[in-house]
């Protein structure tokens, strides 16, 4: 059993010696460090004795140097060759100098970055043509042979991306339809013309709303969650066994994904239209006692079916749109967690920057052509 540090010291005809015994440890010093140190002071010349101390560490070791070097004078270490070893090792260690930390910023690192960034860029633009081709690939070969849909994985990845999430989108539109009455009630109001907010409503959530807030909630939802299985299954090799058994990964887990996507994101968009008209009406009439049957005389007469095929348009690019990008994220995760979890994050941005994007240009084209 090992004794807690402790020390005695005695002259000498040349100084002063200090005899170490017991567990110089980080856990067995206690505060014979500090005595040591205060006995030692002022001592010209010091002579440790190591050879009856029962065990050293580093804490030691360097308690122990620090106590012989405190005034800066020769100190003379008696121990064995194991225990020099780590005193040197320990001294040499606290005597080294720290490793600088050298902050490069140039213009050649600035155009070294933009370098990179241009290559990565380009290499990302490559493989997602790629993901493209043999996207398209899978489904003309499917649509020509009806036998080599995975109906089973089709449904169910339907009923996780469309019925799993009809609550989440059918409550956010109700929101946004409430918001856009408040906001149209409360502007035209200054002008007594509450009335057209009826107009405003419809053709909002009918033409914008209820497609772009819907590719939304899928975009950081459903294509997250393709994205995170499919790179799971890339990080832990199941895609290339898949390979090796002659399985097509595309046939296998992306067509169901993109099917299912393209099934319900249409039924959800006609969901999240009749949610937020709901939500409209519900301002109007609370805030500005315009009844249910005035409300939808009003869209059905003033608002053009139109409106609604039009946001109804969006939602198969935008459902495609999503499921490639949440797709071909996953099929890029490499073998590390740092890795999934980068390209989950790159399929929720990618996928709304790219609904956005999509809206817009739905927009001008409709614009254009008077619609």
């Amino acid at each position: 059993m090992t004794e807690p540090a402790a020390f005695s010291v005695g002259p000498r005809d040349d100084g002063t010696e200090a005899v170490l015994t017991g567990s110089w440890t980080a856990t067995g010093m206690g505060t014979a460090d500090d005595r040591l140190r205060e006995a030692l002071s002022g001592a010209p010349r010091v002579q440790i004795d190591l050879t009856g101390a029962q065990r050293l560490d580093t804490a030691g070791a360097y308690a122990v140097l620090k106590a012989g070097d405190a005034d800066h004078r020769p100190a003379v270490f008696l121990a064995r060759p194991e225990v020099n070893r780590l005193l040197d090792l320990v001294d040499r260690g606290v005597k080294a100098e720290g490793t600088p930390v050298v902050r490069r910023r140039s213009v050649v690192d600035l155009f070294g970055r933009i370098g990179h960034g241009v290559i990565n860029g380009w290499a990302e633009l490559v493989d997602t043509m790629s993901f493209a081709g043999h996207l398209v690939t899978t489904i003309l070969r499917t649509v020509a042979d009806p036998r080599r849909i995975r109906w089973a994985a089709c449904i169910s990845q339907a009923e996780r991306a469309g019925l799993d999430a009809l609550v989440i989108v059918v409550v956010t539109n109700f929101f946004i339809g409430a918001v856009v009455g408040l906001l149209g009630a409360n502007v035209l109001k200054s002008f007594g013309a509450q009335i057209f907010v009826v107009e405003l409503i419809g053709a909002a959530v009918l033409r914008e709303f209820g497609s772009l807030i819907t590719a939304v909630l899928l975009a950081g939802r459903s294509g997250s969650s393709f994205a995170a299985e499919i790179g799971a299954m890339k990080m832990k090799q199941e895609i290339d066994a898949m390979r090796v058994l002659s399985i097509d990964p595309f046939e296998a887990l992306v067509f169901p994904r993109f099917f299912a996507l393209l099934f319900a994101f249409p039924l959800l968009t006609f969901a999240a239209d009749v949610a937020g008209l709901a939500g409209g009406l519900m301002v109007c009439w609370t805030q500005l006692g315009i009844g249910p049957s005035f409300f939808a005389q009003r869209i059905l007469e003033l608002i053009s079916p139109v409106n609604f095929w039009v946001g109804l348009s969006k939602a198969p690019v935008m459902a495609a749109t999503i499921a490639a990008i949440g797709c071909h994220q996953g099929m890029e995760v490499g073998g590390d967690v740092e890795s999934l979890g980068r390209r989950v994050t790159s399929s929720v941005v990618y996928a709304i920057f790219a609904c956005m994007m999509i809206d817009a240009i739905f927009a001008f084209i409709y614009m254009r052509l008077e619609i």
